[in-house]
Parts: structure tokens; C-alpha cells; sequence
């Protein structure tokens, strides 16, 4: 222990010498960990996202168009829906005996930047949405708040708002007719909480250019295709549909049967999952290459960096073997800079990491797109830093055997 002690001494006293020269193998070692860290952190979480928001959908009905867009607009909710469909055709698709359960969604308009989503209460059940308080709605104009939505537009039981056209943050033109906050749902950590939902009614009424319609009467309870006012819904249109297979066997048929059958598309949110991340990882891979050259570049640096020093201080490490020092602390001098210096990398390179994430997370927060943030950490994180320390390690293990075959005391009689 007391060898440690003094080759941990002695070893700091050299990084001092050479502050500049270490802070800079620091600063690179720190990047290059930050980087991949913060994409490590983005990508779990954006992953674990998409997975939640997905779970419980087998295949998603809508209009011709992208299957990946209109995976992204409808379960998801961060793109432009692909268009809508007809209730008339559709039903005849969802009454198949492959579909056990298919939930109307209605798009188009949003509230300070949140989307409205006219849906029935199958949707909430998706995601196993819970009324921190109020109730469900069961008349065109109410709706339900999610918890993010909630908490940033300030809306509560009993306020009144109108929604505008567009599902971008700025939106359009306000509809005249308002809606009324009748509850709010506890968080889910799901697409739920960045949601308005109301009935596909509401959607309806808003969007009826007759001014001499009116309001649709309240609709019953979703039948076993979750299906919203059939008896009201003659000529009109919904969006998409989110669907629940019966059996496994129907994922084999029936996305088939209604791509060749019908005007309507059907697509996986699992498959078109895969497709986008698959998508994404050239690009990640690319920014992953490029911190791993960073770490490369700081062990680098490292080894050059011992190897100069061993040049400046032979005669020290020499002094040292005179003064009674055995060779495991010169070896351990030279070992400890390198782990030193390893050590501080990482460790900033852990805050910077997971500070990033955090920003990019407020970031997206601010547009209520992806929840994602640098307060969590990740199994993955505990490699990252065993590869930067061993890097600085295996940076100054040449560097340590050259001061332990060096550093002798035949060394001074021939200065």
C-alpha cells in the first residue's frame, strides 16, 4: 500500500509538471466517451420508446401512401398522416375474423403544438391509460388531456380551448366551436401523454363544412372491432385504424388480403420500427467510428505523452532505484499517469455524456416530440468506460516497461 501511495504521489506530481499536455489527452479522451455515450443514451431511449408506443399494435390500416409514415403519424404521432380512409370500405376489412380488436383514429388538428386525436376509449386502453381525474367523454367537444399535455398547455378539468388546423407547433386557423377538459390521465410514458383525445365525432362536427349539420349524437361504448358510431358514420372518414390481431397466424394473411383487396395499405409498426433504425444506423454508425477514433487519438496522445516524459526523467526514475525505490514503483509511476489521466477523461466524459442528452431531451421536450434525457444510465455505459481505461492502460504499459528496464542506477555513473 505505501508503494501506491507514493507512485500515485509521484505520478501527480508529473501530471502537474505537464498540465497542458494532459489536459488536452483528457479533454480528447472525454469526447470521444461523452459522444458515444450520448448515443448510446438516445438511442435506449428513443428505442424503449418506440416500443411502448408500439406495444399492443400488430399492423396499422390507412391510406396508400408510405407504410413508415403512416406507422409514424399514427401510433407514434410525429409525422403527416398519408391521407384518410373511407368507414364504409374499412368496416368491411375490420369485421375479418383475423382482426380482434381496431381503433379508429381521426387526425388533423392540435392545440399549442399537441395533436388532437379523435379515437374511442379502446385508444386509452392501448396504452393503459388511467384518469388521474375527471372521466371519458361521451358527447362530441369534450376531451381528454394527457399528462404532458396537461402540464404545459395548462389546460384542466372544466377549460375550454380551440384547436387549430395543422399538426404542426404553430398549427392554423382556430375552429370556432371549442372543446371542453372533462379529465386528465395519469402518465403513462407512452405517446398518450403528449395527447388531446376526444371522439372521432368531435373530429367530425369540427370538420363539417354543412353549417346546417348538426352535432352528431353521442356515440355508444367501441364494439369488438373497437369501432366508433357505425350507426352515424355513413360517408365519413377516419384516418387510420390500429389493429389487434386475433390469432398469430393472421399476421401471415392478412396485411396481404387488405393491401390487395381494398384501396387501404396495412403496415407494421414492428417491421417499419426495424426499417427506421436500420435507416438511422449508417449515420450513427458513422458518428460512433468517429468518437472511437477520438478515444484512439487520446491513447495516443497518452503514449506519447509517457514516452516523452520517460526521455525527460530517466535520471529521476534512476535516482529513485538509488534511493531504495524498487522497480515496481517506477513501473507503477509510469502506470498511474496513464490510468490518471484515463480516470479524469472518463469521468468527463460521463458528464458531458449524459449532459447532452439531457439538452437534446429539452430540446425535443420544447416540441414534444421524443421524451428522451440524460438522467438515466444504461448498462452499455459500463463497457464504454472499461474500453477508455483500457485504452489508457494499454497506452502505458510500453511506456512502464521501458521505465522499469531504464530506470537503473548505471544509468547517473554514466551521466
Amino acid at each position: 500500500m505505501k508503494n501506491i501511495g507514493v507512485s500515485l504521489s509521484i505520478a501527480l506530481a508529473y501530471l502537474r509538471e505537464k498540465k497542458f499536455s494532459a489536459a488536452l489527452n483528457v479533454l480528447l479522451l472525454a469526447l470521444g466517451v461523452a459522444t458515444i455515450i450520448s448515443l448510446v443514451l438516445i438511442l435506449t431511449q428513443a428505442e424503449s420508446r418506440m416500443n411502448r408506443d408500439s406495444a399492443g399494435i400488430d399492423l396499422v390500416i390507412g391510406a396508400k401512401g408510405s407504410p413508415m409514415q403512416l406507422v409514424l403519424s399514427s401510433v407514434f404521432q410525429v409525422d403527416i398522416p398519408t391521407g384518410n380512409v373511407s368507414i364504409d370500405e374499412a368496416s368491411q376489412v375490420i369485421a375479418e375474423p383475423a382482426v380482434k380488436l381496431a381503433v379508429p383514429l381521426a387526425l388533423g388538428d392540435s392545440y399549442r403544438g399537441f395533436r388532437i386525436v379523435g379515437t374511442n376509449p379502446a385508444y386509452i386502453g392501448l396504452y393503459g391509460g388511467q384518469l388521474a381525474s375527471g372521466r371519458l367523454w361521451d358527447k362530441p367537444l369534450e376531451a381528454v388531456v394527457g399528462a404532458d399535455a396537461a402540464k404545459t398547455t395548462g389546460l384542466r378539468i372544466g377549460s375550454n380551448f380551440n384547436g387549430s388546423h395543422g399538426l404542426s407547433d404553430s398549427g392554423g386557423a382556430n375552429h370556432d366551436q371549442a372543446y371542453t377538459v372533462v379529465g386528465v390521465l395519469a402518465p403513462t410514458g407512452s405517446v398518450l401523454d403528449r395527447l388531446i383525445v376526444t371522439s372521432v365525432a368531435s373530429v367530425w362536427v369540427l370538420h363539417d363544412h354543412d353549417s346546417e349539420q348538426k352535432p352528431a349524437p353521442a356515440q355508444a361504448a367501441p364494439s369488438n372491432q373497437g369501432h366508433e358510431g357505425h350507426d352515424h358514420s355513413k360517408g365519413k372518414e377516419v384516418t387510420a385504424y390500429l389493429v389487434q390481431y386475433a390469432t398469430p397466424l393472421a399476421a401471415i394473411s392478412f396485411p396481404r388480403f387488405v393491401n390487395a383487396t381494398s384501396s387501404m395499405q396495412a403496415a407494421s409498426p414492428a417491421m417499419e420500427s426495424a426499417r427506421l433504425f436500420q435507416l438511422l444506423g449508417v449515420g450513427i454508425a458513422a458518428l460512433k467510428g468517429f468518437a472511437a477514433i477520438m478515444m484512439l487519438c487520446a491513447a495516443l496522445g497518452i503514449f506519447i505523452g509517457l514516452m516523452n516524459a520517460l526521455d525527460e526523467r530517466r535520471a529521476d526514475l534512476a535516482l529513485l532505484r538509488v534511493l531504495g525505490a524498487p522497480p515496481a514503483v517506477v513501473v507503477m509511476v509510469t502506470l498511474a499517469q496513464g490510468l490518471m489521466v484515463g480516470l479524469m477523461g472518463v469521468i468527463l466524459g460521463l458528464l458531458l455524456g449524459h449532459a447532452g442528452a439531457e439538452w437534446i431531451g429539452q430540446t425535443y421536450a420544447e416540441s414534444q416530440r421524443v421524451a428522451i434525457g440524460g438522467r438515466i444510465w444504461v448498462v452499455e455505459e459500463i463497457w464504454i468506460v472499461l474500453a477508455a481505461l483500457g485504452l489508457a492502460l494499454i497506452a502505458s504499459i510500453i511506456p512502464a516497461w521501458r521505465a522499469y528496464r531504464d530506470a537503473t542506477p548505471e544509468l547517473l555513473a554514466r551521466r
